[in-house]
């Protein structure tokens, strides 16, 4: 690659400000870093929540995009990937968004929550464009040394893997947090990414029936179409005819298991109540603050016996196990239309502002980002 390539990012100055696009060089790289060509970057949740704002200490200007698939174009020294196998030029690779774990502070070594690690740093999150190619929302990525690489097999395309993205680790932590037992009913609030990756998975794990409670059309379809046993319309006008629906299908009682994915605050009382006595609710679709909701200790957790669990983020491990979930099923999915089947669209570096409104409306699943080649100076 000559040393005067250059390439386009989209660029995020702050909350509630439109996306626009720059012109950057490419890097240096330092001792183990490596260089991508972004073949895909996802248009996630947490990219809304940037551009609204609600994420404390974000360095604006950012470039987004924190969980992306590439190509490598250059390497220096001899960087491993987790398996310890040599980042090749041409390789197609994924990399976890997370970096910078201390390993040596009271949340990675005494609590085992590196989630939470006071040191760590998220690409697309909190890393400044004026520090450098940070995020995926670009057609190149840099790769500090010490990021967590993982080549892609040849048995599963880029498409696949990215349709994983965020969500799959995601659901992935938040399943083995509901620990679903064979012919466990189990409802997901919600058929976003994670909801639908959710779902999927209790299917996956022998779960007797899954329920999904969605408000927006194109996701129930989706749910439908990945196979669950009934996706349920949300009802806004306060009758609660989902929350009677899940009791009608559950003789009265209600599930066994919940997994809340929504980020809506009212969800999670209708959760409650839609979860057996000696349930398991899992809430994970609240990774930033949208305010409270207010719940009775008595008649809503202690009676009930209520096991409630949050998940806020994801380790390396159920990154590294998307991998094997997507080889292994990935292809199955869907009535055979495949995990990457959950995509609605691609769109281009200018399209992100469109993106962003499409992802936050409702009126997509996922959207990916695809930026063009880099150009190079003769």
């Amino acid at each position: 690659m000559s040393a005067h390539a250059s390439c386009t990012a989209a660029v995020m100055h702050g909350a509630n400000r439109p996306v626009e696009l720059q012109h950057f060089s490419a890097p240096e790289l330092e001792p183990g870093g490596v260089l991508l060509e972004t073949i895909f970057s996802e248009v996630c949740g947490t990219d809304v929540h940037l551009s609204h704002g609600r994420l404390a200490g974000v360095p604006y200007p950012i470039i987004p995009g924190h969980v992306s698939v590439g190509k490598v174009l250059a390497v220096r020294g001899e960087p491993l990937d987790v398996d310890g196998r040599p980042v090749r030029v041409g390789a197609t690779v994924t990399f976890l968004d997370v970096v910078g774990t201390c390993n040596a502070c009271w949340f990675c070594l005494v609590a085992k929550m590196p989630n939470r690690c006071p040191s760590r740093r998220v690409y697309g999150v909190t890393y400044s464009a004026k520090e450098g190619l940070y995020g995926g929302w670009s057609q190149l990525i840099y790769l500090k040394p010490g990021v967590s690489i993982l080549e892609v097999p040849p048995t599963l395309t880029p498409e696949r893997v990215i349709a994983g993205g965020c969500a799959l680790p995601t659901a992935i932590h938040a399943v083995d947090t509901a620990r679903i037992q064979l012919g466990d009913r189990v409802l997901i609030q919600g058929a976003g990414p994670v909801g639908l990756s959710a779902a999927t998975l209790a299917l996956l794990s022998g779960a007797g029936a899954v329920y999904v409670v969605e408000c927006h059309e194109v996701r129930l379809a989706m749910a439908r179409e990945f196979g669950v046993d009934e996706a349920i319309r949300l009802d806004v006008t306060g009758s609660n005819s989902h929350v009677e629906r899940i009791l009608a299908l559950t003789g009265g009682r209600g599930v066994d298991v919940t997994i809340e994915a929504t980020g809506v605050p009212a969800a999670v009382k209708d959760g409650i109540h839609m979860t057996r006595d000696g349930g398991r609710y899992v809430i994970v679709g609240h990774y930033t603050d949208h305010g409270e909701v207010g719940l009775n200790p008595h008649t809503e957790i202690n009676r009930k016996h209520l096991e409630i669990r949050g998940v806020w983020g994801v380790d390396f491990s159920h990154f590294h196990r998307m991998l094997r979930i997507l080889d292994r099923h990935g292809a199955k999915v869907a009535g055979g239309k495949g995990w990457e089947h959950m995509v609605s669209r691609t769109y281009g570096l200018e399209e992100v502002n469109q993106a962003l409104a499409d992802v936050e409306t409702g009126r997509i699943v996922k959207g990916l980002i695809r930026p063009h080649p880099v150009r190079t100076s003769p």
